[in-house]
């Protein structure tokens, strides 16, 4: 996900054990039913804002048969979900449906697959965004993240419990439809009304479900391993909005080629009402609706999203306080997608950037990257999460040099394809590929609030350059390789050290004085320099 700012319109508005004592993702998770697959069954009318859905959720119970729950926002005034029915099977089921919790006790047999079918009708205040777009038309859009499916459909509302996705939709016939999966059935129903059905059988967390309603321009991008890659846009914006995502493609073949296979049916770019700057559903990527200018300004945009399809959507963080597993790395593969195309000095402007953020932010909020202070999921978004987290991605490529970074990465995400993890599963691949101990590297830079504020001098004597560094921060001193470019007759060299103390002094044997003398010529360091 992101939220605008920056050049293409984003950058912030994504010890174990003890993070996992002391989170504060508190979702009720259901002890045995597992979600396999939802079939989501809604009619969306001109007439009202109202909605009605049968859903269907096929559940396997992996340990005893017992009650489960599904989140579904209750009616309250205008807005929320009646249920007229539960069913298990073709029979009544035994349920009850209180304070946006749908409790659910199975009948007795020892049948550990069950179906189940909710029949609900009503107005969501969120999730599925009822609007006109900005060109007047009358339009319907999912937008979930982080826990807004529960506003229109009946489900785990959480990214641990994922299934494979199914949506049948009858609407009026003049629209087009777009959704999670693949398209497999478009049928005219009569009386004006139209079914459009699409099938992810991948296994998807809610919080990238979507579906995409109104009057649509589409066009095949093209192709990229056999899967389609398709723009879907207003058709005011339909010549702009093809040329501004026709990189996607590109894009797509890179992080295959990088990381390892796609998960999904397809890759729809889509014009959207939503409240962020992109939003990475998974297979059907929402854009802000003034992403489109035929300018070409996205494609930072448009790779962080796409970024998002193997860390996040396929990848997915096992608990909320962990969403840098996400946001971090769709930040940093970002980086390193613009890398791949512009070179090594695309990769530092941006991550001087995300320097400059992440050095402001602390000001004001002090606190580490994986946060168990947090509660509400939708504050786990920050520059933390986001800009933070990529530096680290950057120091740890640096620490393990590329070939095995990237072996790591790979490996990663074959082990978490399709499945969840936190962040000491990624810590743990990554040492098991590097063969070095992980643990003090992570310990300091994702649960260690800031990052060392540095004071500086050089002199030289007798043929000798000589450095004196000290830690400023107060909380943590940090341990760290610095890289220190002296620059002599226009000529440039970078010399390493190791920096474990709060004060630390270097010296570099040089036949002149240098011209300059610049800490972390390459960026490779998440540090303030305090210098005046």
């Amino acid at each position: 996900m992101n939220i605008i700012t920056k050049s293409y319109f984003f950058t912030f508005l994504s010890l174990f054990s003890l993070s996992l004592l002391f989170s504060q993702d508190t979702y009720q998770r259901n002890s045995s039913a597992d979600v396999k697959s939802y079939v989501f069954g809604l009619t969306l009318s001109d007439e009202s804002n109202l909605i009605k859905g049968e859903t269907e959720i096929n559940i396997n119970f992996t340990q005893e048969v017992g009650p489960f729950s599904l989140d579904l926002i209750e009616k309250n005034g205008e807005y929320g979900m009646t249920i007229s029915q539960v069913l298990e099977g073709e029979t009544p089921a035994k349920y009850t449906y209180n304070n946006h919790k749908i409790e659910i006790t199975p009948g007795a047999s020892e049948e550990k697959n069950r179906t189940y079918k909710v029949i609900y009708e009503g107005i969501p205040e969120r999730g599925l965004v009822i609007d006109t777009t900005k060109f007047g038309q009358r339009s319907f859009f999912g937008d979930n993240w982080p826990n807004l499916a529960r506003h229109w459909l009946p489900s785990v509302d959480h990214p641990y419990d994922k299934a494979g996705i199914e949506f049948r939709i009858t609407a009026p016939d003049y629209y087009d439809v777009v959704a999670t999966g693949e398209k497999i059935e478009e049928s005219n129903l009569g009386n004006g009304l139209k079914l459009t059905t699409y099938k992810e059988p991948a296994p998807v967390a809610m919080k990238v479900v979507t579906i995409g309603v109104t009057k649509f321009a589409s066009t095949l991008l093209g192709e990229v391993y056999d899967i389609p890659v398709s723009a879907w846009v207003y058709p005011e914006n339909r010549l702009d909005g093809f040329s501004d995502y026709h990189v996607a493609s590109k894009v797509l073949k890179y992080f295959i080629d990088q990381i390892g296979p796609y998960s999904y049916a397809k890759l729809a770019n889509m014009q959207a009402k939503t409240q962020w700057g992109g939003l990475e559903n998974a297979g059907t990527i929402a854009y802000f609706e003034n992403s489109v200018t035929g300018k070409n300004e996205v494609e930072g945009l448009i790779a962080h999203e796409i970024a998002h399809q193997w860390f996040g959507n396929s990848a997915s963080e096992n608990d909320w306080n962990h969403v840098w597993l996400s946001e971090g790395f769709a930040t940093y593969f970002a980086i390193l997608y613009q890398e791949s195309v512009y070179g090594n000095e695309k990769r530092k402007e941006e991550l001087q950037l995300d320097r400059q953020q992440i050095i402001d932010y602390y000001q004001k909020n002090p606190s580490p990257i994986v946060d168990p202070s947090i509660k509400d999921p939708l504050n786990v978004l920050s520059v933390n999460t986001y800009q933070k987290a990529g530096w680290v991605l950057n120091m740890l490529r640096h620490k393990l040099g590329d070939e095995v970074f990237w072996k790591g990465i790979r490996t990663y995400y074959e082990k978490f394809r399709n499945s969840n993890a936190m962040t000491d599963d990624f810590r743990e691949v990554m040492e098991s590929v590097s063969g070095k101990d992980l643990n003090a590297f992570f310990e300091q830079w994702i649960f260690t609030k800031g990052y060392p504020e540095l004071k500086w001098k050089w002199s030289y004597k007798g043929k000798k350059l000589n450095i004196s560094i000290d830690q400023l921060q107060k909380h943590h001193t940090y341990s760290f390789p610095l890289e220190i470019g002296v620059t002599i007759n226009g000529k440039t060299t970078i010399k390493t050290f190791e920096v474990t103390d709060s004060k630390a002094n270097f010296s570099i044997k040089t036949d002149a004085k240098p011209d300059s003398v610049v800490l972390d010529p390459d960026s490779w360091l998440l540090f303030e320099d305090n210098n005046p």
